[in-house]
C-alpha cells in the first residue's frame, strides 16, 4: 500500500514519462497488474498486435498496465482487451485514423449481456460523465493507443483540433428500450454475446426533434443534418453511426419501420449535388479526382445528388440514451466500423 506522499510521487512519475493523457492516473503497481492478468488468465507476454503508427507491441501485460492507469477495474478488462481487438482489423485503418489532422477518434460502443453486468450507461448522459465503467475503459483505449502506438499529439498525432473523445469515449447499447435486434446481432453475432463495436468518430452531433410523429418527416429532418458539406463521409464514403434516442426510436418502429428502413430512408435523403459538393471538402473543383465515390456518381452533372455513404449498409443504426426527443448522429472518419467479441 502506498502512502499519499508515495502515491502523489509514482503519479508525478508517469507525467515524467510521458504516460498520461494529462489528467492523473492511478500508478500500474505490480499487484494491480497481477489482479488484471488473473481476471483473463492469458499469458502476460501473449501479443495482441502492433499498435500504429509506430508499431508498439501490446502483449496482455501492456494493456493491463494501461487499464489499471485509466482506473479500470479488472472485470473491464476483457472488454479493453476486445476493444484493442477490433481497432487493429484491417478494415478500421487505425495507423491513418491515428495520424490524421481530422477531428475523429475510435468510439467503443458496448452492447449485449455485459452492459447490465458491468453498470456501464446507456441511458441519461451516456455520452457524458458520470459512470466509472464507461470513462475508464473508453480511457485505457486511448491510453494504449497513445503509450504503446505512439500517437503523441502533435508528433504522430496529426489532429488539427481533436475533441474530448480523445480522453475518453465509450457509450452502451440501451437494449432496454430497443424496440428492434442488438447492434451485434446486426453483425452476426448471437444475442447472447457481449460485443465491442468500434467506429472512427467525430463527436455527437445532437439532432433534435421534438415536433415529428411520423418516421417520414423525423427522419427528413435527420437526412438534412446527416448529409454536411464539409463532413469527409459525403466526399471519402466511410461508415457512419446513427444513435437513436429511445422516444425517436419508438415512434420509427411503432409505425412498422425496421433498422434496415431507416438505412434506405437515410441513404436515399441524405445527399448533396455536386455543384454545391465543388465549394470545397476534401477535392474541391477538382471532382473528377476522386476515386472514392462510385462509378455510378457522374462527377459531370451539377444536379446530381451523392450520397452520404456508398451503400445503405454503410449506415449504422443504434439505440441509446435516455427520455427526450433526441438522436445523435456520429460522422466518421471514411473507413470501417469493426466489432469483436468479448471473452468473459
Amino acid at each position: 500500500m502506498l502512502t499519499p506522499e508515495q502515491l502523489s510521487d509514482a503519479i508525478e512519475v508517469v507525467y515524467e514519462a510521458g504516460w498520461t493523457d494529462g489528467l492523473p492516473v492511478v500508478p500500474p503497481t505490480r499487484p494491480l497488474v497481477q489482479r488484471f492478468l488473473a481476471y483473463v488468465e492469458r499469458h502476460p507476454d501473449e501479443p495482441v498486435g502492433e499498435i500504429p503508427p509506430l508499431g508498439g507491441r501490446a502483449t496482455i501485460e501492456k494493456i493491463a498496465i494501461n487499464a489499471v492507469m485509466a482506473g479500470c477495474k479488472p472485470e473491464y478488462f476483457p472488454v479493453v482487451i476486445a476493444a484493442i481487438d477490433a481497432l487493429l482489423q484491417p478494415r478500421f485503418n487505425l495507423r491513418a485514423v491515428q495520424c490524421s489532422t481530422h477531428i475523429a477518434t475510435p468510439l467503443v460502443i458496448v452492447s449485449g449481456p455485459i452492459v447490465r453486468q458491468l453498470g456501464l450507461n446507456y441511458g441519461n448522459n451516456c455520452f457524458g460523465q458520470g459512470t466509472r465503467a464507461n470513462a475508464t475503459i473508453g480511457r485505457a483505449v486511448k491510453l494504449v493507443l497513445t503509450n504503446v502506438g505512439g500517437a503523441l499529439p502533435g508528433e504522430a498525432d496529426k489532429a488539427t483540433f481533436g475533441h474530448p473523445g480523445k480522453y475518453t469515449y465509450c457509450v452502451a447499447e440501451n437494449d432496454e428500450a430497443n424496440p428492434w435486434a442488438p447492434l451485434h446481432v446486426d453483425y452476426g453475432y448471437a444475442p447472447t454475446d457481449s460485443v465491442v463495436t468500434v467506429h472512427p468518430s467525430e463527436a455527437p452531433h445532437n439532432l433534435n426533434n421534438h415536433g415529428a410523429d411520423n418516421p417520414r418527416d423525423l427522419l427528413l429532418t435527420f437526412a438534412d443534418s446527416m448529409a454536411i458539406l464539409c463532413c469527409n463521409n459525403i466526399h471519402v464514403m466511410g461508415d457512419v453511426f446513427l444513435v437513436l434516442g429511445p422516444e425517436h426510436a419508438h415512434i420509427i418502429a411503432n409505425a412498422g419501420w425496421s433498422k434496415n428502413d431507416v438505412r434506405l430512408f437515410l441513404w436515399e435523403h441524405a445527399r448533396q449535388p455536386v455543384r454545391l459538393l465543388k465549394l470545397g471538402g476534401v477535392h474541391g473543383r477538382n471532382l473528377h479526382r476522386n476515386n472514392l465515390w462510385p462509378r455510378w456518381v457522374d462527377r459531370d452533372d451539377d444536379d446530381f445528388m451523392v450520397p452520404l455513404v456508398r451503400r445503405p449498409e454503410d449506415i449504422h443504426v443504434m439505440v441509446a440514451g435516455g427520455p427526450g426527443r433526441h438522436s445523435v448522429y456520429l460522422p466518421g472518419w471514411g473507413s470501417r466500423v469493426t466489432a469483436a467479441r468479448i471473452n468473459v
